[in-house]
């Protein structure tokens, strides 16, 4: 019987299917090229471009607007209406506060084609308040720089400018003296608006950190590094100075001395970064008061900030403010202040300043400050003005 030979046992390589010999399509999973990805963002920067003019013209004719009215060319009611609205209909990837400082120095460039605008701050550039200024009004402005926080007040009291920016009060140091004093002899100029600016102080210098036998810094810069600076540095002698933008300026003239001061004051300088975050208090926050000649507008999320002097009596503190507690208006902050040439050694005389929640308009805070203002020996009201959110220096 014939038998049929066995078939050869199949390799591995025979089980496989052959390629095709037609040539491949297209790779439907490879995304978008190089190439085609700059292609679309040059054409992205075009329409952007062509938006932000278009934009500008607008904001160019509302000024023409406002010049023929006799009204402000800056509102900050009106700026922070508008970056709130275009941040609510952001939807990433970009950070809000990323897009707060496009918004910032979109709006500054355009105000500087209505009308130019000078903004008198203390110190130098690079120092804190240049900052804050740089921070509210955008780099398209002119920022002043003056010696004090008086000589800030004159020049917009003398209208050589439109505003100014001084430092309140700082979360470390409390109530910034200088400024409380100018409230009290220029009550007619008013806060417009503030900056909450978080304070990170750097050891600036050319030589090695052990090496450094001098610090420089303002006396305020100096007291809120005071811990670290005796645990880091106590081979070295503390000078105070006029500002932190003066110090780094020190710094970089002098071998073997250092400053405490911004990170941008190190770059301004060509100083390196011998320490960064030396303050004490890591929520270390300066408010600092924006001062003008006319009040603010509504925001519906503001603050109202008054001065007051009361009779030397039992409990009238006590009288004043509890209008404000019966008619439910959050008190923020309250200072005392010694009221120059208001009393003898013995019996001197107080001023309060206190920041109360709400425009000075509306019908609570309204009552509670006529109320008070019946109980006090004088009431002024140094303006309401935007509740600002905190912001890195």
């Amino acid at each position: 019987m014939n038998r049929k030979p066995a078939p050869k046992n199949r390799t591995a390589s025979s089980s496989k299917p052959q390629a095709s010999s037609r040539p491949r399509g297209p790779d439907t999973k490879r995304g978008p090229s190089l190439e085609s990805l700059r292609q679309e963002i040059d054409r992205l920067d075009q329409d952007l471009v062509k938006h932000l003019n278009r934009r500008a013209q607008v904001a160019a004719r509302i000024g023409q607007i406002k010049q023929d009215q006799g009204l402000e060319v800056w509102s900050a009611a009106r700026e922070e209406e508008v970056v709130t609205k275009a941040l609510g209909s952001s939807q990433g990837p970009l950070a809000a506060d990323t897009l707060r400082i496009i918004f910032r120095e979109l709006m500054s460039g355009s105000r500087a084609l209505q009308r130019s605008i000078r903004v008198a701050c203390l110190g130098p550039k690079y120092s804190y308040s240049h900052l804050a200024s740089v921070a509210k009004f955008g780099e398209a402005v002119e920022h002043v720089p003056l010696g004090s926080i008086a000589a800030v007040f004159e020049e917009v009291n003398r209208r050589t400018v439109q505003f100014g920016l001084v430092p309140l009060e700082n979360s470390t140091d409390g109530r910034i003296a200088d400024t409380l004093e100018m409230f009290t002899k220029l009550p007619n100029l008013k806060i417009k608006a503030e900056v909450r600016l978080r304070i990170h102080h750097c050891l600036l210098g050319r030589c090695e950190w052990s090496q450094v036998r001098r610090i420089y810094s303002k006396s305020q810069a100096l007291s809120q590094c005071r811990d670290w600076l005796s645990k880091n540095t106590p081979q070295a002698v503390k000078v105070e100075v006029v500002s932190t933008a003066a110090a780094a300026e020190l710094a970089r003239l002098e071998e073997y001395a250092a400053a405490v001061a911004s990170r941008a004051a190190a770059t301004a300088n060509k100083l390196n970064i011998l320490a960064e975050n030396i303050e004490d208090q890591h929520n270390n926050i300066t408010r600092f008061a924006v001062i003008g000649e006319h009040a603010g507008e509504r925001t519906g999320r503001d603050k109202t900030t008054l001065m007051i002097r009361l009779p030397n009596q039992v409990g009238s503190l006590s009288r004043v403010i509890s209008p404000f507690e019966k008619l439910g208006v959050n008190m923020t902050w309250i200072e005392s202040f010694p009221i120059p040439n208001g009393g003898g050694e013995s019996d001197p005389a107080y001023l309060f300043f206190m920041d109360v929640e709400g425009y000075c308009e509306d019908e609570p805070v309204k009552k509670a400050i006529e109320a008070a203002r019946k109980r006090a020996e004088r009431l002024d009201i140094l303006g309401s003005y935007p509740r600002s959110k905190c912001i890195e220096s």
